[in-house]
This record gives C-alpha cells, structure tokens and sequence, in this order.
C-alpha cells in the first residue's frame, strides 16, 4: 500500500465542515478519501468497500466514535482507526478506547 491512491479512508465527523475539509485534503494528497457526517453511513459503505484508514469524531448524535470503530473493525479487522474530538470531557473516553 505504497501507492496512496490505494489507501482508502473515511472521514466521519457530523459537523459538515470538518468531515468535507478532512476529505478534500486527504484528496489533494492523493489518498482515496470518502466523507460521511453520518456514521451509520459509514458503516453501510463499508460493506461495500472497506476503508483501511477511518478517521472520525468521537462525540457523534447517530453512533459514537468509538462504537462506529468498533463495529467497522468488525467488517474490516486490518482498518486503522484515528479517533479525535473538540470536546475536552472526551479525553477519558478515548483512553478506555485504547
């Protein structure tokens, strides 16, 4: 996976902004990048193409961060996962993430 145009990855945030920045970026770097401000949306497209990189918000309404990374490392056990948030109080939960 050399070549990142092979590199597939989901950017999920439900703030528009974030999820459609991330994506154009990761675009412009050349990486195959798919941005959803729905997670459960995410998820459903997994199924047809899985990510090997999902990047994603943690405090979401739909689905969580964590429970979306957890669910798609079901589908695709090889994808890795970068969970972020703007919110400080999240911090204890991505350490129980780990």
């Amino acid at each position: 996976m050399n070549d990142r145009k092979e590199v597939r990855v989901f950017v999920v945030d439900d703030e528009t902004v974030i999820a459609t920045t991330l994506t154009a970026i990761l675009k412009q770097t050349g990486f195959d990048a798919v941005g959803f401000t729905n997670p459960l949306k995410a998820l459903a497209a997994a199924d047809d193409k899985s990510p090997d990189l999902l990047i994603s918000d943690v405090v979401m309404p739909q689905l969580s961060g964590i429970d979306l990374a957890i669910q798609l490392k079901e589908k695709a056990p090889a994808c890795k996962v970068l969970l972020f948030s703007g919110q400080a109080s999240t911090a204890d939960l991505l350490t129980s993430a780990r």
